[in-house]
């Protein structure tokens, strides 16, 4: 889907700026005794490796439905989103702050400050790009909505994971320049180990937030509210349906939705009519919304209906 392709393409925007800077920063924090640089490089590999894994779960969840896994493989992303969350919160966040606490322990000074200065401000280019790509991608599809509230919306993790990911690095780079500045200027020795510190908060934070997203998408999410409107006006002017018992929807993927209804048919309705109706319906509901894939209807009377609910415990 188009979407999809706009996903694809934030990702590999971001890929390719991880990957320029991430050699950069090691060496300029390997030669000059940067700490904060040193976090910055490893919160860059951090992201090059999960960008290659957003695409791998692109790709997995394109898989076609099978005997095992009949409704497809689409909440595969989801995993691998959360999966990305994990390695933000455990490693880029983990070996910055183990970097800083170490070098507060045992400070070493840093040289050459143009070097980093220089890295820096590549790496701002290079994150500013893939940012702006990321925040258009987003924009395209978000509508009136704030920022957060299309964040709550989205069912497609890939665009606000990068976009969370490189809001994270230009904060990250911000606090690196930050302490490499007092540590210059001010005579700070501990600013650039405190920068490093402040890199592991704001890379914890965002994962955090990421885990909390990409957790509400595998615990099952329905369709949007608007969606789901939609679906009871086409049910409703159908003229052999009296009324809607339930309307369920699952997102299994950020394209492929299950929707389970339970109508209830006029009394004078024979069984040629309900079925022509079910499969009328069916292909009004797929037609408008492609992201529906399947769409099971069951006719039940009200009462009958009722009676198949589960007790309340």
């Amino acid at each position: 889907m188009a979407a999809q392709g706009g996903s694809k393409k934030v990702i590999y925007a971001a890929l390719a700026g991880n990957s320029l800077i991430c050699v950069t920063k090691f060496a300029a924090g390997t030669y000059t005794g940067s700490s904060a640089m040193i976090s910055e490089a490893i919160h860059s590999l951090v992201d090059t490796g999960n960008q290659g894994l957003l695409l791998l779960g692109i790709a997995r969840a394109k898989r076609p439905a099978d005997p095992g896994h009949p409704f497809g493989y689409g909440m595969e992303l989801y995993f691998w989103a959360f999966v990305v969350a994990i390695l933000i919160f455990g490693l880029g966040a983990g070996i910055s702050l183990y970097e800083g606490i170490t070098k507060i322990a045992d400070p070493h000074p840093v040289t050459n400050f143009m070097v980093n200065y220089a890295v820096l401000g590549a790496a701002i280019v290079f994150e500013g790009v893939a940012w702006s790509i990321a925040y258009r991608e987003f924009n395209r599809v978000r509508g009136d909505h704030s920022l957060f509230q299309e964040v709550r919306r989205s069912k497609d993790p890939t665009v606000f994971t990068v976009l969370f990911e490189d809001t994270a690095a230009m904060l990250g780079l911000v606090a690196a320049f930050i302490g490499l500045l007092a540590t210059q200027y001010l005579g700070l020795a501990w600013a650039d180990a405190a920068a490093s510190i402040v890199i592991a908060v704001i890379l914890a934070a965002t994962a955090v937030g990421l885990a909390w997203e990409t957790k509400s998408l595998l615990t099952g999410e329905s369709a949007r509210a608007s969606t789901i409107d939609a679906i009871r006006d086409i049910v409703r002017k159908a003229p052999a349906v009296a009324s809607i018992n339930e309307l369920r929807t699952l997102h299994l993927g950020p394209y492929n939705i299950l929707a389970n209804l339970s109508v209830s048919f006029r009394d004078n309705t024979d069984k040629q009519d309900i079925e022509a109706t079910v499969t009328s319906l069916e292909t009004q509901i797929k037609a408008r919304f492609p992201a529906i894939s399947d769409v099971f209807i069951e006719a039940q009377s009200p009462d009958d209906h009722a009676r198949s609910l589960p007790e309340e415990v």
